[in-house]
């Protein structure tokens, strides 16, 4: 397996397929670079380089008890990308990894990035304050930590089905993805994604957003029951420079498996535009 050994000791597992322009995708919670598959075959066969990692603690990285903050997620990327030597990449985030690629792109991408994809993602903050009064309220996160800390392997697969839109009346459920979705979950580290709630949910990425130069294409599903999107894209796009956002009425938080065929096809347009 392809693993390069951060500055802390950590293990970080990547994928690196095919050459040309890279394409670089970051991955949500609790999942893996597997969650990617419908995007990396699509891509490697349309010409380009594609490379996809596990987060620390995820999947087959390190199950590292330290280090599960963005901030530390961001410096693990900078760590592959250099030692990839990585140049004009497109930077590609769903949901936690959205927040991901705008912090990457935003402290280390000066120089390296072209582009960059946020997809159901959590920029700019989901938690519920005083500043951010229509936010997620912090019961919802703590539920998810008591879920995950103490009844994991049921709490996942319950998960699945919102994560979906298995629940809405019509939805083509799929027990494979379903079963997919478990799978990576359980190959990662239960302090890792206890941890990492407070990550995804806390952290602020207005200044992130602000401050990056380069084009930002946003896609969302308007019927996200994960990642709501009247509080996640509808702000984003209004505090980045060169952002561009498409909706999707009635796609769920995990489109980009359910949907690939309709996501593929516009980021191919915004990476080709």
């Amino acid at each position: 397996m392809s693993k390069i050994t951060v500055s802390d000791g950590t293990e970080i597992y990547y994928k690196d397929w095919g050459t040309g322009q890279p394409l670089v995708f970051h991955h949500g919670w609790p999942l893996s670079s597997d969650d990617w598959d419908a995007q990396l075959m699509f891509f490697v066969a349309q010409g380009f380089r594609v490379i996809a990692h596990d987060r620390r603690g995820h999947g087959r990285s390190s199950q590292t008890s330290e280090g599960h903050n963005m901030d530390t997620y961001v410096a693990d990327v900078a760590e592959l990308t250099q030692f990839l030597d990585l140049k004009d990449a497109i930077h590609i985030g769903h949901s936690t990894g959205g927040g991901e690629v705008i912090r990457y792109v935003a402290k280390h991408g000066q120089g390296r990035v072209a582009k960059a994809v946020l997809v159901s993602a959590v920029t700019p903050l989901m938690v519920q304050t005083e500043a951010n009064p229509d936010g997620v309220p912090m019961s919802v996160f703590d539920e998810i930590r008591e879920g995950t800390a103490k009844h994991r392997p049921q709490y996942f697969k319950d998960f699945t089905t919102a994560f979906y839109g298995y629940n809405r009346e019509g939805a083509n459920v799929s027990q494979g993805i379903q079963d997919n979705w478990w799978r990576q979950g359980m190959m990662g580290s239960i302090k890792a994604h206890h941890d990492g709630i407070k990550a995804f949910s806390e952290t602020d990425f207005t200044e992130d957003l602000k401050s990056v130069d380069v084009p930002v294409l946003v896609l969302h599903g308007e019927d996200d029951q994960i990642v709501p999107f009247a509080i996640s894209a509808v702000k984003a796009i209004k505090l980045l420079k060169h952002g561009k956002l498409i909706s999707y009425p009635g796609f769920p938080h995990g489109m980009p498996t359910t949907e690939a065929a309709t996501i593929n096809a516009d980021l191919l347009a915004f990476i080709k535009s």
